[in-house]
């Protein structure tokens, strides 16, 4: 890989200097003009406009948008799953937890490093929902140059891996660089599914979104997009898909645990502070470019089932609160987000035309562009036109298509074959202008990165960066910033130095034969000497970790909260906490309804949001004095949520909601 670093050379007609940028090429040649270097993208010899990073964005822009032909338009508009060889997860006919077995049609080359995919399926459609594709065939034939990673090697074979796949585009015609997505990777989750999280990495490992949240420390949520920021860069990915914006006012609603709770000025606070972390005050050559969702928020679902599912599909304001889930993404546009991503959900009622958020033009156009300003690029969720096309059923493809573009989409995710969207256009049923309208923005967004002067990473440093013991050591301040303190009456925390402890987690992930974990001396924080069975310990410390299943497990009902309905046996639990004093500690994805435990013996309370057994004994032992406060409102009763009004967050409920209210948290 050919690399020209920074330099400063005088120009002989207007005497002022120019900056030369660090150029990363492999196979095309590079020009030189006036003492500086460029590189001949396309390959005829000469100094194209596109390829001048002395011309303005704008100017670059229009250059090569006027090189560009239809089909390679089109292909720029697709964003896909992309493959790493030897990643199982999405292997034709390969079983995953919690999901249906997917035929997969794919056209690839063993040699090929990366192949596309779609990844989810829902009900049947009369049309091929998975669509998968080599990696040269996607680069050269589709033209595609947008994707998303969602597999899980350490940093330096991702970074290989983006070599790999920029070296390929390089020797393209127009020599376009790819830009590269990812959902979170540096949170402890739960429910990692698929479009959710990628789970534990190699990245540093930060609390759950609503960890964050419960810090209230804003100074830190940006050094942890800082900290995520340098990471990701490394090993070659540019664009995220995160954060939620989306406010967890429902509390049955399954994709609460990505979010920063209910209230609306913590959760603008953080969406500004996460996006100015990893893109800087302005994008630029070491942003990553944020894609912040699910516009116009996806939290007030009809009850809490998710609009993944042609069941989920309303999203309704009983309360009239709808402006309140506006206000993270005004937020994020002030803070100026790259892109936003509208969700799957219909709005249910006589203000909004009931269709899918990425079909409806009174909400992108009328609302988002117009109202808010929002000028950047509208990225749709995976697979509103072949698999969640809600509102728009009897449409057909190529009038789906018209429809979103119409409505404002500029980038669609879920496939990877552009034959559809080339015929809508081909058939009249949208315009070439409008096509480049949106290939204009995608195009913005890759220059101002820097990716057209240099898409190459150094792999070895992105191993020796991403996940170093200096940001881990922040990372394990936040994981103690993040645990909440409910609970204290008999004031038994912090427990006392050699106190004998019984360390119980009970986890019912579906794949282990005993849910019960006991931790042992490996564990200890110096101060407690761990036993193996209650009847030794002076003190039992309980960490419940409930789950409902995961959201792509979901039943097509709502789901219930109490920690009974949720993988845990709550039996079990009483007879531990009536049997010797009892620290229990609960891991919310959701605002758990707690009214089945022994309410006189559960006298300790602590909840965590994603987090890790020594931060959680750091805080028992009084290492470090708890502050973190409630993202949510936890309800008192099922009853209390079945009542709830699903775009009203939790601490307006009314004065019989909440067994703890928003903002609550003690400390010693």
């Amino acid at each position: 890989m050919f690399l020209l670093g920074w330099l400063y050379v005088t120009g002989t007609a207007s005497a002022q200097k120019q900056q030369q940028p660090t150029l990363g090429y492999r196979s095309v040649k590079a020009l030189t003009q006036n003492g500086l270097t460029f590189k001949d993208l396309n390959k005829n010899g000469k100094l194209d406009r596109y390829e001048d990073w002395r011309l303005p964005t704008e100017t670059r822009v229009q250059d090569l948008l006027s090189q560009m032909t239809l089909e390679e338009k089109v292909g720029f508009m697709l964003i896909s799953t992309t493959r790493m060889a030897g990643d199982n997860a999405f292997q034709p006919n390969a079983a995953r937890p919690n999901a249906p077995r997917t035929e997969i049609t794919a056209d690839f080359n063993e040699e090929d490093l990366v192949q596309s995919n779609n990844i989810f399926t829902r009900k049947p459609l009369p049309v091929p929902i998975m669509s998968a594709v080599g990696t040269t065939k996607g680069v050269n034939q589709y033209h595609l140059r947008h994707f998303i990673l969602r597999a899980n090697p350490p940093a330096r074979i991702i970074a290989e891996w983006a070599n790999k796949l920029q070296e390929l585009c390089e020797t393209s015609r127009l020599g376009i660089p790819a830009i590269v997505a990812s959902n979170p990777r540096n949170h402890v989750t739960i429910d990692a599914a698929v479009g959710l999280s990628v789970g534990t990495t190699a990245f540093s490992k930060w609390p759950g979104e609503l960890g964050l949240a419960a810090m209230r420390d804003y100074k830190l949520v940006h050094e942890f997009a800082d900290i995520a920021r340098q990471e990701w860069a490394a090993v070659g990915l540019r664009k995220a898909y995160m954060y939620m914006a989306d406010l967890a006012t429902e509390p049955r609603w399954q994709r609460i645990e990505g979010t920063f709770g209910e209230d609306a000025d913590v959760a603008s606070n953080m969406v500004r502070e996460i996006i100015l972390g990893f893109q800087g005050k302005q994008l630029g050559g070491t942003s990553v470019a944020m894609t912040t969702k699910h516009f116009p928020g996806g939290g007030p679902q009809e009850n809490g089932l998710d609009s993944h599912f042609d069941w989920g599909k309303w999203a309704h304001y009983p309360g009239g609160m709808f402006d309140y889930h506006l206000k993270p993404f005004k937020a994020a546009i002030e803070a100026g987000t790259s892109a936003i991503m509208p969700y799957y959900s219909s709005p249910k009622g006589k203000e909004f035309e009931e269709v899918g958020f990425s079909y409806n033009k009174a909400i992108i156009q009328d609302l988002l562009r117009k109202k808010l300003g929002f000028k950047g690029i509208i990225n749709s969720d995976t697979g509103p036109i072949e698999m969640m096309p809600w509102g728009v059923e009897n449409l057909t493809l190529h009038q789906r298509y018209q429809k979103a573009l119409s409505a404002g989409v500029d980038l669609f995710s879920g496939t990877a074959d552009p034959t559809i969207l080339l015929e809508t256009v081909k058939q009249g049923l949208v315009n070439e202008a409008r096509i480049n309208e949106s290939v204009a923005r995608l195009l913005k967004e890759k220059f101002i990165l820097g990716l057209f002067e240099n898409p190459y990473v150094d792999a070895q440093k992105a191993q020796q960066l991403v996940g170093n013991a200096q940001f881990q050591q922040k990372a394990d301040l936040a994981h103690r910033k993040s645990i909440v303190l409910l609970r204290n009456v008999a004031k038994q925390l912090p427990l006392r130095p050699k106190t004998k402890v019984y360390f119980e987690t009970y986890y019912d992930n579906g794949r282990s034969a005993n849910p019960i974990t006991v931790h042992k001396s490996a564990q200890s924080t110096g101060s407690f000497e761990f036993v193996s069975t209650k009847e030794e310990a002076d003190a039992i410390l309980l960490w419940l970790i409930p789950g409902t299943g995961g959201l792509f497990g979901s039943a097509g009902k709502p789901i219930e909260l109490n920690l009974s309905k949720n993988k845990i046996d709550v039996g079990h639990v009483n007879e531990l906490i009536k049997s010797k004093p009892t620290i229990l500690a609960i891991n919310f994805t959701n605002p758990w309804v707690l009214d089945e435990l022994d309410q006189a013996a559960a006298k300790t309370i602590l909840a965590t949001f994603g987090t890790t057994p020594e931060a959680l004994l750091d805080v028992v032992s009084g290492v470090y004095n708890p502050t973190g406060k409630l993202p949510f409102t936890i309800p008192a009763s099922q009853q209390a949520v079945v009542d709830n009004k699903s775009d009203v967050p939790g601490f307006q409920e009314g004065k019989n909601y909440a067994l703890f209210n928003f903002n609550h948290g003690l400390s010693y």
